[in-house]
């Protein structure tokens, strides 16, 4: 896409009032949105962070060389301060592209924080009635757990578009969300000393979760399933081992993460104790706080903010063994 055409596409999109929300009578479960295909449109929304210029034209770029064509959301270049504009705005991009009969799946630019904010405004309704792909990671946890928990959607915790389309990151992508192609045993692409098993096991159930500082603020806000028989998996960035032991502690004692089926770990990032700090190391932690619930757990799986990332369906089947480090689909 050239400057000129790219600027132009800023400006379109569409923004829609809010409608009454979704009652838990009307949720259901295990319904997957129809799988891309080439020629599709796709809405670009930035529901949390403002995105600069250069991450904008790489998301354009990867998404455009899937062979899928860009629909920006109106208010995609807004700022305000720490956010990709007023949350009034945010929203009605968002369900502006649910709206759009046009749009096959929306795509979220980047993270960042501000999702949850948006949450009491969410128009499920509208979302339940017109389902598609709803893709992002990172801060774009609170969206997928909620929309998912709200409507009994599937969305997907995989790249958002500025993300690094690595060949093992687009190759998880279009097998989770392109026509034609099945769902595969999702696995590191090689077994490194990084990894390893808190508590061995093998379980099965609908999978939920994201990012732990994401998952730590929800809990209380009544748009998180109960994890009873479910799989949990959680990943973090650039939070030193003793915030991790706060936020898993407030998900034991406040969301009964112990009832859970298995815990599968991904990748935390940059999330080690200073050299010089009194700390406990992040395996310490991860392992005094998760090893004795008594369920498969294991640390290592590509999920989180790493280059090579596998795309998960929030609220699909899936199976967990814990031991041999890999999550096939169980449908």
């Amino acid at each position: 896409m050239d400057r000129r055409t790219f600027t132009r596409a800023l400006a379109a999109g569409l923004a829609l009032p809010t409608l009454a929300t979704a009652s838990p009578a009307l949720r259901r479960t295990q319904n997957y949105p129809a799988r891309l295909r080439k020629g599709d449109t796709v809405g670009l929304i930035t529901p949390a962070s403002y995105i600069d210029d250069k991450s904008l034209e790489r998301a354009y770029r990867q998404i455009e060389g899937l062979g899928l064509t860009v629909k920006p959301g109106r208010y995609l270049r807004s700022e305000r301060g720490f956010l990709a504009g007023v949350d009034r705005e945010r929203l009605d991009d968002l369900h502006a592209m649910f709206a759009d009969r046009d749009v096959k799946a929306v795509w979220c630019a980047r993270g960042g924080y501000g999702s949850a904010r948006l949450l009491p405004d969410l128009n499920y309704e509208l979302i339940r009635r017109n389902p598609k792909i709803l893709i992002g990671y990172s801060d774009i946890t609170a969206l997928l757990n909620a929309i998912t928990h709200e409507t009994g959607m599937i969305t997907y915790h995989g790249p958002v578009g500025s993300s690094d389309f690595t060949p093992f990151t687009e190759r998880y992508l279009r097998n989770a969300v392109w026509e034609g192609e099945k769902w595969q045993r999702i696995e590191p692409a090689e077994r490194t000393k990084e990894q390893y098993v808190i508590h061995p096991g093998t379980a099965i159930g609908t999978i939920w979760g994201g990012n732990l500082s994401l998952l730590a603020a929800m809990v209380g806000t009544g748009v998180m399933p109960h994890l009873t028989g479910k799989l949990l998996f959680i990943e973090e960035v650039g939070e030193k081992p003793y915030r991790i032991d706060r936020m898993l502690t407030q998900l034991r004692q406040a969301w009964n993460i112990q009832s859970a089926a298995g815990i599968v770990l991904g990748t935390f990032s940059d999330c080690e104790a200073d050299p010089d700090d009194r700390s406990l190391t992040l395996r310490e932690t991860l392992t005094d706080r998760l090893g004795e619930l008594g369920i498969p757990v294991a640390y290592g799986m590509p999920i989180g903010h790493i280059k090579d990332m596998s795309t998960l369906p929030v609220g699909g089947q899936m199976r967990f063994n814990a031991l041999d480090f890999y999550l096939d689909p169980a449908e």
